[in-house]
């Protein structure tokens, strides 16, 4: 292993411990409040996740799903994006509030969950489970899902980490959902791009992380419009209105 892969492995590991602590295992920390409708809005993205999304450490208006907006907005995108991380969270904790997640209407999730798990050791069937029955109940309510996928460093086992780096390409593959292969592509191990802390990422790590978003939440749009076009509203799951 190079000097390079083995610090970036060291810096993921240090972020799944650290993500680990933020709260208990199942402990739900203050939940998003629904924000007030924006009139000139095409549809509504949640971002769902951890301290990543949360934008731990950062003005709320420089973590991702807020850079999001800004430069889906500027480039003629008119979406919502609500900032629906919360620090700590695992897969089941994120299970269990997927339905009050429903009470934002989102049209696309962007879903970011799995990492604190790895580092409790959590059997990734179980992971497996949590992630696929999030999607599943989203789907089954025509939300357009974007998978963030997350690695484990290889101290965890080769079969672990391999385990692990399956479900989310997995998931993706049976649901036909539009998958990011690595959350945080360009910014983990850069230490120019991370806090003082070497783990979560600074506003400009977040715009990194935006730019690597960005092509995959607008493939999610462009699924959103045909469905919207190809289907009466009824039938679709969603009216062209937001409210």
């Amino acid at each position: 292993m190079s000097r390079l892969t083995h610090a970036m492995c060291l810096v993921l590991c240090i972020l799944v411990l650290y993500l680990s602590g933020c709260t208990e295992p199942d402990q739900q920390t203050s939940q998003p409040a629904p924000q007030q409708p924006v009139h000139d809005t095409e549809g509504v993205i949640v971002a769902m996740g951890d301290s990543l999304t949360a934008g731990f450490g950062v003005a709320e208006e420089e973590a991702y799903p807020a850079q999001l907006e800004r430069k889906l907005r500027a480039a003629g995108y008119p979406f919502r994006v609500i900032n629906a991380g919360v620090s700590g969270e695992t897969s089941s904790g994120a299970r269990t509030r997927t339905e009050w997640m429903l009470t934002l209407k989102p049209d696309i999730v962007i879903l970011e969950t799995g990492a604190n798990d790895g580092l409790r050791g959590i059997d990734t069937t179980l992971t497996h489970q949590n992630i696929e029955a999030i999607v599943q109940t989203l789907t089954d309510r025509k939300v357009v899902v974007v998978l963030a996928g997350m690695q484990m460093v290889r101290n965890l086992g080769e079969a672990y980490t391999t385990a692990f780096a399956q479900m989310y390409p997995a998931v993706a593959k049976k649901h036909g959902l539009i998958l990011v292969p690595f959350f945080l592509t360009g910014v983990a191990g850069d230490r120019t791009l991370n806090q003082s802390d070497g783990i979560h990422p600074t506003a400009e790590g977040h715009r990194i992380v935006v730019d690597n978003l960005y092509p995959h939440v607008l493939k999610a749009i462009h699924q959103l419009r045909a469905r919207r076009t190809s289907l009466p509203p009824e039938k679709s799951g969603r009216s062209n209105k937001t409210t």
